[in-house]
């Protein structure tokens, strides 16, 4: 277990702060913006750390890059709007009995699996079609 430094609780509280997703160099450049001395590489590793334990949930945007965002407990999946960044928890019922049917068809055990769903929340399409020619 990683000891808790200053650096690591800024790191998340600021994270706790956030809404929805955000990347290592937004967070890093948040912190900064509020005083904090904190180096980029310490808030990548605090993330990773953060990530690792569960305490955060980590996945890749359709950019490729890292985004982070404090988690919330139990196993859970996201829709995630990809202009707004706006994230929704969801369970997936479907999904679990269909990773273990498929894992077992496959002769695998203890599957894991990560399940993030990428669109357009509702506001953001509302002002698609509104912008869209007629």
């Amino acid at each position: 277990m990683k000891r808790n430094t200053w650096q690591r609780e800024a790191v998340r509280d600021a994270l706790d702060g956030t809404e929805g997703f955000i990347s290592a160099q937004a967070l890093h450049s948040a912190l900064h913006a509020s005083g904090s001395p904190i180096g980029l590489a310490t808030v990548y590793r605090a993330l990773g750390d953060l990530a690792a334990s569960g305490d955060a949930d980590c996945l890749q945007s359709p950019e490729g890059e890292a985004i982070y965002r404090a988690c919330s407990t139990g196993h859970h999946h996201h829709l995630i709007c990809r202009n707004c960044g706006l994230t929704v928890e969801i369970a997936a019922d479907e999904v679990e009995t269909w990773a273990q049917r498929v894992a077992a068809e496959q002769g695998f055990t203890a599957p894991a699996h990560v399940v993030d769903v990428f669109g357009l929340c509702a506001e953001c399409s509302r002002q698609a079609a509104e912008g869209a020619p007629a």
